[in-house]
C-alpha cells in the first residue's frame, strides 16, 4: 500500500488546524508518547506554536488491556507543566486504531484537571474504532483490515516515515 509521505500529512493537519490556531486563547497542546510527541513537535515548527503551552502522555498505566498487553518496555514519564483545568487542549497521536489510547489519554488528562475541550489531531485514522472516539483532525483517512498496522518511525536525524505491516 503506499501512503503519502509523513511530510504531506502533517502538511494537510497543518491546513487544517492552521484557522483555528489564534493567539490569546487557553490552547495547549499534548502529544501522546511516542509517536504523537513527534508529530506535535513538527506541527510546532510548521505552525510557530512554541509560544503555547504543551506537555506529553504516556497512557501506559490508563489502558484498559493493561492486564493483557502488559507494559511496554519503552515507558516515558508524563509531563504536563501547565495548568490543564479550562484549557482548551489539543491531543495530539500518531495513529488513530480503536480509541482506546485516546480514551486513556483523556483519563489521564482529567488526573491533571478538568480541560474546558478536548480536541484531537492524528496523522492518521485508520479505522477499526471500538470506542465512540473520533479524530477532529487528520492527515489521512483510510480503512484497513484489523490484521494491518501502521508504525510511525523517526530516524536518528528526525526523518519520520509510516510503515504498514501485517500482524
Amino acid at each position: 500500500m503506499n501512503l503519502p509521505s509523513p511530510e504531506q500529512l502533517l502538511d494537510r493537519l497543518v491546513a487544517q488546524l492552521a484557522p483555528h490556531i489564534q493567539e490569546g486563547t487557553a490552547l495547549a497542546l499534548v502529544g501522546m508518547h511516542t509517536g504523537g510527541v513527534w508529530v506535535m513537535q513538527a506541527l510546532v515548527e510548521r505552525l510557530d506554536m512554541s509560544h503555547l503551552d504543551s506537555g506529553t502522555l504516556d497512557t501506559a498505566f490508563y489502558r484498559d488491556d493493561y492486564s493483557q498487553r502488559g507494559l511496554h518496555d519503552d515507558v516515558k514519564p508524563s509531563r504536563i507543566a501547565f495548568d490543564v483545568a479550562g484549557r482548551h487542549i489539543l491531543l495530539i497521536d500518531d495513529v488513530l486504531n480503536t480509541g482506546r489510547s485516546v480514551r486513556a489519554a483523556m483519563n489521564l488528562l482529567f488526573d491533571y484537571g478538568r480541560p474546558a475541550s478536548i480536541r484531537l489531531a492524528v496523522l492518521v485514522d485508520r479505522g477499526g474504532r471500538e470506542l465512540p472516539i473520533c479524530a477532529d483532525y487528520a492527515g489521512l483517512r483510510l480503512e484497513l483490515p484489523a490484521r494491518e498496522r501502521i508504525k510511525l518511525d523517526r530516524t536518528e536525524d528526525g526523518r519520520l516515515s509510516l510503515k504498514v505491516s501485517r500482524g
